[in-house]
């Protein structure tokens, strides 16, 4: 249930509604909008006297909060989400750049692909350390090691760390090195693992499963801030359909879509939601067009030598050129890179 104090409801007032509502039971989360405080009430609320609370002194109305992923919802809080990470506000009308590549494979990689992507335009370097691979004899990362690699090339560019976390019990670790957890499409569902990064106060960059939903993916999302943490990007990286041209189908109807039901900021992977990467750049600028926070892409200084995905990989020359029309499109669309 979503209840929205009366303007002006002093601090003791608003603690006092919050409180009977946790003697009852239920979880509450807060937010403010409009001059007025919002109160989601989630749990078990057929055992409240919903009619009693309205009248609770403060109190202006209460209503359902009908869509099933009730903290993600606008229904709760009408504006914008805005991440701050490094020199980026993640969802504010400067667009986060990720880039970098798909495998730490080592020290020369890693600083080489850094500095590139920071000259070009980059705010957030992406490259993973622990590597979820269809094969199990595909190499798999560095683990800690590529953590640190990849958490120094970053501070000697000036750039913050999104990288991908597999398993609850690498949650601290990760945290540890990098500014963004990433949750990857293959573990969008796994609960374990999203409550784990729940309790975190690390932003969390949570990738679309690949035959999900979007509401299954602000499910997802609703976990993770069911534990406490708003931080949530959604990253929308290619669904699984019937066409085999591509390595999957990017859905950037998706995109619109989830700004209308959701406050979270949205980012897409055009890397792996084409696969190929002369296909990168067009469903680049495409997403922008339609609204999206931000892009993650996959760079590579070497990609034909590439440990993992070369063929999506971005050169670093390519890249610049991407930047540099995201700039154009942005302008259009009231945003800056």
């Amino acid at each position: 249930m979503l209840v929205i104090l009366k303007p002006g409801t002093p601090e003791a007032g608003a603690a006092g509604v919050i409180t009977r509502l946790r003697m009852a039971g239920l979880a509450v989360h807060r937010t403010e909008h409009d001059g007025r405080t919002r109160v989601a009430a989630v749990g078990d609320t057929s055992a409240v006297d919903w009619k009693e609370v309205a009248r609770w002194s403060g109190v202006e109305s209460v209503s359902p909060l009908a869509r099933p992923f009730k903290l993600a919802s606008r229904a709760f809080r009408p504006h914008d989400t805005v991440i701050s990470v490094g020199k980026v506000a993640i969802g504010g009308p400067q667009l986060a750049i990720m880039a970098g590549p798909c495998s730490v494979e080592g020290e020369e990689q890693v600083f080489t692909i850094a500095r590139a992507v920071a000259q070009a335009g980059a705010t957030v370097l992406r490259g993973g350390a622990y590597k979820p691979r269809t094969s199990p004899y595909a190499f798999q990362g560095l683990g800690e090691e590529g953590l640190k690699l990849l958490r120094r090339a970053a501070d000697a560019n000036g750039l913050a760390v999104v990288s991908e976390v597999m398993e609850p019990q690498l949650v601290p670790l990760l945290a540890r090195y990098s500014d963004i957890l990433q949750v990857g499409a293959r573990n969008m569902q796994n609960y374990a693992l999203l409550r784990e990064v729940g309790h975190t106060d690390k932003p969390v960059l949570l990738k679309r499963g690949l035959a999900s939903t979007i509401e299954e993916w602000l499910l997802s999302a609703e976990h993770i801030m069911a534990q406490g943490n708003a931080q949530v990007i959604l990253c929308e990286r290619g669904i699984r359909t019937f066409e085999t041209y591509t390595r999957n189908t990017l859905d950037l109807n998706a995109v619109p879509v989830v700004k209308e039901l959701s406050h979270l900021p949205v980012i897409v992977d055009p890397s792996h939601g084409t696969g190929i990467r002369d296909k990168v750049a067009p469903m680049a600028r495409a997403a922008i067009a339609a609204g999206a926070d931000g892009l993650i892409i996959e760079v590579h200084h070497d990609p034909d030598r590439a440990l993992s995905d070369g063929a999506q990989s971005l050169r670093p020359e390519q890249f610049g050129e991407l930047v540099r029309q995201i700039r154009t499109i942005a302008e259009v669309v009231g945003r800056r890179v």
